[in-house]
């Protein structure tokens, strides 16, 4: 097998991509690639299983395949999870394993089928009189010949019409979020809903979504759902209806000192959120900019001596004077409402801008980003908002295309 596989990269290297110059040619070739990568994955699945037969990693010190592969390997824990679960899955989906080892199947696919497989399931459908052999073969040419939709429908099917009477579930034991954050502050996350709670979030995100679609929006549909998500945060903590803890409200705390608050050139990671993330000055600034700032003296060890008073800057009344008079977002362009917007300082409070309804303008999240980034806007004397780049270029609403 390994030198079949050899030989056939071999074989494609020979053959170099700028020489493919029809779509049949580049179409066939990634077939054949995917189909080789297929039958790799069910290689690899297949060792993996036999190393766990013979307790292969307590060589290594370690404790099952799953901590091996993530060590040895570098895979991921989800990764490691998944091609563990799918030998042992595999053992008991004899026909979907050869399509697998055939590239008809991907790895992807058989994590779909594996709940088939698990031994409450096997032994249900014993019991029932449910020829599994038949089950497998058909979850096999589902998989070989559907779309990957339709494998999960299926599947699905057969465990619904195995137990159809069988307790409701608790929705509550399908639940999890689990939050992983970078170094540089950032986080990403992987969450698992049911069916119910999954329609509610996604019915919340696209009412999101929707609210805010500019003519010529370029995101794609990431980026615009990965926007809605910030965008319903922050709507939560504007409301003022989360639970209070320990007696303060929750809301987002940046700690910066005042000289590189007020410095324009300060260097990146100034600043400090309350989860640990380092973020720069400017988007400090930012974020000052419609919240509160409590001054706090440090000592030369850096134990706090005093804490001045909270300064509210555009407090509710002067809030909804700049919302009576913007309505959305005033940056060229965009009309996001005024609830998804920060009330911006024209000239920052810390260079002693005045926090009134002149110096206020509303931004959403992206484009109050912008205006700290060099974008600048400025309200005439006939009330009309203009928007320049950082170039000094004006943003004009329909001006021509440059070829």
């Amino acid at each position: 097998m390994l030198e079949l596989l050899q030989s056939l990269l071999d074989s494609l290297q020979a053959e170099p991509l700028d020489d493919l110059v029809t779509a049949d040619q580049v179409l066939d070739r990634t077939s054949l690639l995917v189909a080789v990568r297929n039958a790799v994955d069910a290689e690899l699945t297949a060792s993996v299983r036999r190393a766990e037969n013979v307790q292969a990693p307590e060589r290594d010190g370690m404790r099952s395949m799953r901590s091996w592969l993530r060590g040895h390997s570098r895979l991921s824990a989800r990764d490691a999870a998944r091609i563990v679960g799918n030998g042992r899955a595999l053992e008991q989906l004899p026909a979907v394993g050869a399509a697998f080892a055939a590239g008809a199947v991907t790895a992807e696919q058989v994590s779909v089928m594996a709940p088939v497989a698990a031994v409450d399931v096997q032994a249900e459908a014993v019991g029932q009189g449910v020829d599994l052999s038949e089950v497998d073969r058909t979850l096999a040419e589902v998989a070989s010949t559907q779309v990957h939709a339709a494998l999960g429908a299926v599947v699905q099917h057969f465990l619904a019409r195995l137990d159809p009477d069988g307790t409701e579930p608790d929705p509550t034991e399908r639940r999890a979020l689990a939050i992983a954050r970078h170094h540089d502050g950032s986080v990403t996350g992987r969450f698992e809903l049911d069916a119910v709670g999954g329609e509610k979030f996604c019915t919340v995100l696209e009412s999101m979504v929707q609210v805010s679609r500019p003519a010529g929006d370029l995101r794609t549909r990431s980026e615009q759902l990965g926007d809605a998500l910030v965008q319903w945060a922050d709507n939560t903590l504007a409301s003022g209806t989360l639970p209070i803890l320990r007696t303060v409200r929750p809301h987002v705390i940046v700690t910066i000192p005042l000289a590189d608050l007020v410095d324009a050139t300060t260097v990146p990671g100034a600043a400090g959120t309350a989860f640990g993330a380092r973020i720069s000055a400017a988007r400090a600034r930012m974020l000052a900019c419609d919240g509160n700032v409590t001054r706090i003296v440090l000592g030369p060890e850096g134990q706090p001596l005093e804490a001045g008073r909270t300064r509210r800057v555009f407090p509710p009344h002067l809030r909804r004077a700049v919302e009576v008079r913007d309505h959305h977002c005033v940056f060229a362009g965009c009309d996001a409402p005024s609830f998804w917007c920060d009330v911006h300082h024209l000239i920052h409070w810390a260079h002693d801008g005045d926090t009134d309804v002149g110096n206020g303008a509303l931004l959403c999240e992206r484009h109050h980003t912008k205006v700290h980034h060099g974008f600048r806007i400025e309200r005439q004397p006939d009330g009309r908002w203009r928007t320049w780049r950082p170039d000094g270029s004006e943003i004009l609403i329909g001006e021509p295309l440059r070829i």
